[in-house]
């Protein structure tokens, strides 16, 4: 049963209240609206209402200025702020001084209506504290599409918390990026931030890395060195290439993250340690799991918190302000100022970028450095990106051809991972496996394709919507959710 109440809703937009009041009404909210801060605040002052629904920006007050008054006079008033600058810093700032939640604008009504449905319901208790401004002013993070705002919703929400995190995504993402503001904005910021690459060291020397060795521990090991959880006591510690990770070294990093503690190569005396983990990798966990490569116990300690960062073709909309970005930074470098026409975003947002965000930000350089027209017209971005991949076909998969029936790029697929393991066999329960591993990108295209819609992806599958609702939280799917009203237009303001 739903639990009603008063809402105060301030908004300068006509459009936005008048849509507010009526979805909040209709279910059996009281609702009260304004178009300014300083009605919204002698309302607060009165002890009115039992939840505020508020714009950032209005026309006489911040909200992030007026917010922590709010919190100091009523602690227990959930305040959701709205805003339409989405950027990740808003909604870091937005976390910073006490909001209950935020939405960007766009926002969906339906989701809106789910976040007031809670806050009501949930029990009185002592609230988050804001925290000063003590945190870097940079933006690590850019882009405003719908993939990303869900992003920095979730970064937002995790801030205060020590919850391990495993980022995935392809590479040149940017995982580095979102591990480094998980630190920077986090609690942990005071410490250190040390990153290890998992591909980029040997082998038989990642336990070493890790955990450091004493003297005589092995061959050359002529003095101690420390390890880089000692290293980042206090701090985070980024395991990048997860995925990477040998077997042996895997056992005893779960050993540390099961009983806090670790000892040094040829080392007997535990050592506590104190470390936030966040994990990166581009490969499938649980592929290699059922290829015996990575243990399960481990994925699942690791797996705490996870966070699929989009491939750049996923949000296009996001290149524009990339580029802006980027060419600001070589601006600062001591490189000429410059823009790209619109002909040329066109090219670069048809293009498949399979390097991402890296790439983008290569390209981008290279334009500031190579070129001397202030203006980048459509024909240069046209001949940088030709011979790379073909904007017309964008890269499907590794060499297979964009027409290629499924069975037949199955069998390829089946033929070389036979092949991978010489003259024996895989391990047994290849069919489970080979399934599970077709499931996957099935259910998420069909949610990509339905923009999250469950009950349209279910039909497309030909799935009951239970089933498919099992089939997502088993297979690990992210839920893409596309910022659109009820009746499929955007709410915006």
């Amino acid at each position: 049963m739903s639990v009603q109440g008063s809402i105060l809703v301030a908004d300068d937009d006509a459009a936005i209240r008048t849509v507010l009041n009526q979805a909040l009404s209709r279910v059996g909210h009281h609702v009260r609206v304004t178009s300014n801060a300083a009605t919204l605040w002698r309302w607060v002052s009165a002890g009115e209402g039992d939840l505020v629904i508020t714009d950032v920006v209005m026309p006489d007050e911040n909200a992030f200025d007026m917010l922590p008054r709010i919190r100091k006079l009523r602690p227990d008033l959930p305040v959701i702020v709205m805003s339409a600058q989405n950027t990740f810093m808003t909604a870091i700032r937005a976390s910073e001084v006490g909001a209950y939640e935020y939405l960007p604008k766009p926002f969906d009504l339906t989701e809106l209506l789910g976040i007031v449905g809670r806050a009501l319901a949930e029990p009185k208790g002592k609230p988050a504290q804001p925290r000063a401004s003590e945190q870097p002013e940079s933006m690590p993070l850019i882009g405003r599409s719908p993939a990303m705002q869900d992003i920095y919703r979730m970064l937002a929400r995790m801030m205060q918390t020590d919850l391990t995190v495993m980022i995935t995504g392809e590479s040149g993402t940017g995982k580095e990026l979102v591990a480094r503001a998980l630190h920077e904005f986090g609690r942990r910021r005071n410490g250190p931030f040390v990153a290890i690459n998992m591909a980029a060291i040997p082998r038989d020397l990642i336990e070493s890395e890790l955990f450091g060795h004493e003297k005589g521990a092995f061959t050359g090991a002529q003095h101690r060195s420390s390890g880089r959880f000692e290293q980042a006591e206090g701090g985070t510690l980024f395991l990048d290439e997860i995925g990477d990770m040998p077997m042996e070294a895997q056992t005893r990093l779960l050993r540390v993250l099961q009983q806090g503690e670790y000892t040094t190569v040829g080392g007997r005396t535990p050592i506590k340690t104190d470390v936030r983990i966040v994990a990166a990798t581009n490969k499938d966990l649980r592929a290699l799991i059922n290829q015996g490569l990575f243990r399960e116990d481990l994925f699942y300690r690791l797996n705490v918190v996870p966070l699929r960062l989009p491939p750049l073709r996923e949000r296009v909309e996001d290149i524009p302000d990339l580029v802006r970005h980027f060419f600001a930074e070589a601006e600062k470098e001591g490189l000429q100022s410059k823009r790209i026409d619109k002909g040329g975003l066109g090219v670069m947002m048809q293009y498949s970028w399979p390097g991402n965000v890296r790439e983008l930000e290569n390209l981008v350089r290279r334009l500031a450095a190579l070129y001397p027209q202030d203006v980048i017209t459509e024909e240069i971005i046209a001949s940088e990106l030709r011979g790379a991949t073909s904007i017309e076909t964008p890269r499907t998969g590794e060499g297979l051809p964009e027409d290629m029936p499924l069975g037949q790029a199955v069998e390829q697929y089946l033929q070389r991972h036979f092949r991978s393991f010489g003259t024996a066999l895989p391990p047994p329960g290849l069919y489970h496996r080979i399934i599970a591993e077709v499931e996957y990108p099935l259910v998420l295209a069909a949610l990509a394709a339905t923009q999250g819609n469950q009950i349209r992806a279910a039909e497309l599958l030909g799935l009951n919507r239970n089933t498919l609702r099992k089939k997502i939280r088993e297979l690990g799917v992210d839920v893409y959710r596309a910022s659109k009203h009820p009746s499929g237009e955007p709410v915006s303001g």
